[in-house]
């Protein structure tokens, strides 16, 4: 469409507008993206990724070959609507959760992992592992399948060390018994676990509220000896 309509002599000037009150984000990668289409074109930003802007605020402009511009457009667009949004929400939740971390997971969009997590940053968050590469974790079917905690604490332990791994474990809990258990092992084994997730210990009441005492049993007992993580299924 563009390549028929536009011609080529013909300039333009484009201006980004928030449609939002948000944290904007993107910003590096639309400079990326317009420069791959056509380095000539020439892009102001008056913000930076992660500054919070509100609705109706000019944050940038692009001047040049307008049917540069517009083959550019909806891609920068598209990059900058996702990632605003997710950086947006994570701030709101890092914001709440301090001095907690927040991190995110790695089921994201296929194709856009590194573009979520980069937007997760921006946003004031941490990012968890990028792939099943750098992080060993023991989930509930591990456990299952092993055994018990223990033995899949010791299985992990063996093989890291027979192929002279050395990368962080996070181990999921699901009950006070697993993380005694895991504990127990840890004061009478060498161990590379480095955080212990809590997962499904905080449970919703019929009155909307929470009851967090088995998290709170468990951090007491974990006594910061080592990581801890929540797990919040959103």
């Amino acid at each position: 469409s563009c390549l028929a309509t536009i011609p080529t002599d013909v300039k333009a000037e484009a201006t980004f507008i928030a449609k939002e009150d948000g944290v904007i984000a993107g910003i590096s990668l639309a400079e990326m993206i317009f420069n791959q289409v056509d380095p000539s074109l020439k892009v102001e930003w008056f913000e930076a990724d992660g500054n919070y802007v509100h609705k109706g605020l000019q944050f940038g402009k692009v001047y040049g070959c307008a049917q540069s511009i517009i083959v550019a457009e909806r891609v920068v667009l598209n990059f900058m609507q996702r990632m605003s949004g997710i950086a947006t929400m994570t701030k709101a939740m890092a914001d709440a959760a301090r001095p907690a971390c927040i991190l995110e997971t790695r089921k994201t969009a296929p194709g856009l992992r590194l573009v979520d997590k980069w937007a997760v940053l921006i946003g004031g968050g941490k990012n968890h592992r990028l792939g099943l590469f750098d992080m060993v974790m023991i989930k509930d079917n591990h456990i299952s399948v092993a055994g018990g905690i223990t033995n899949a604490m010791t299985s992990v332990d063996q093989f890291l060390e027979k192929e002279n791994l050395a990368i962080p474990v996070e181990v999921e809990t699901r009950t006070l018994e697993e993380v005694r258990d895991l504990l127990k092992y840890t004061d009478e084994n060498k161990t590379s676990l480095t955080r212990i997730m809590l997962d499904n210990m905080v449970v919703p009441l019929p009155n909307g509220d929470l009851d967090v005492s088995m998290l709170k049993d468990a951090v007491q007992l974990i006594n910061g000896r080592f990581e801890t993580e929540r797990h919040l299924e959103m």
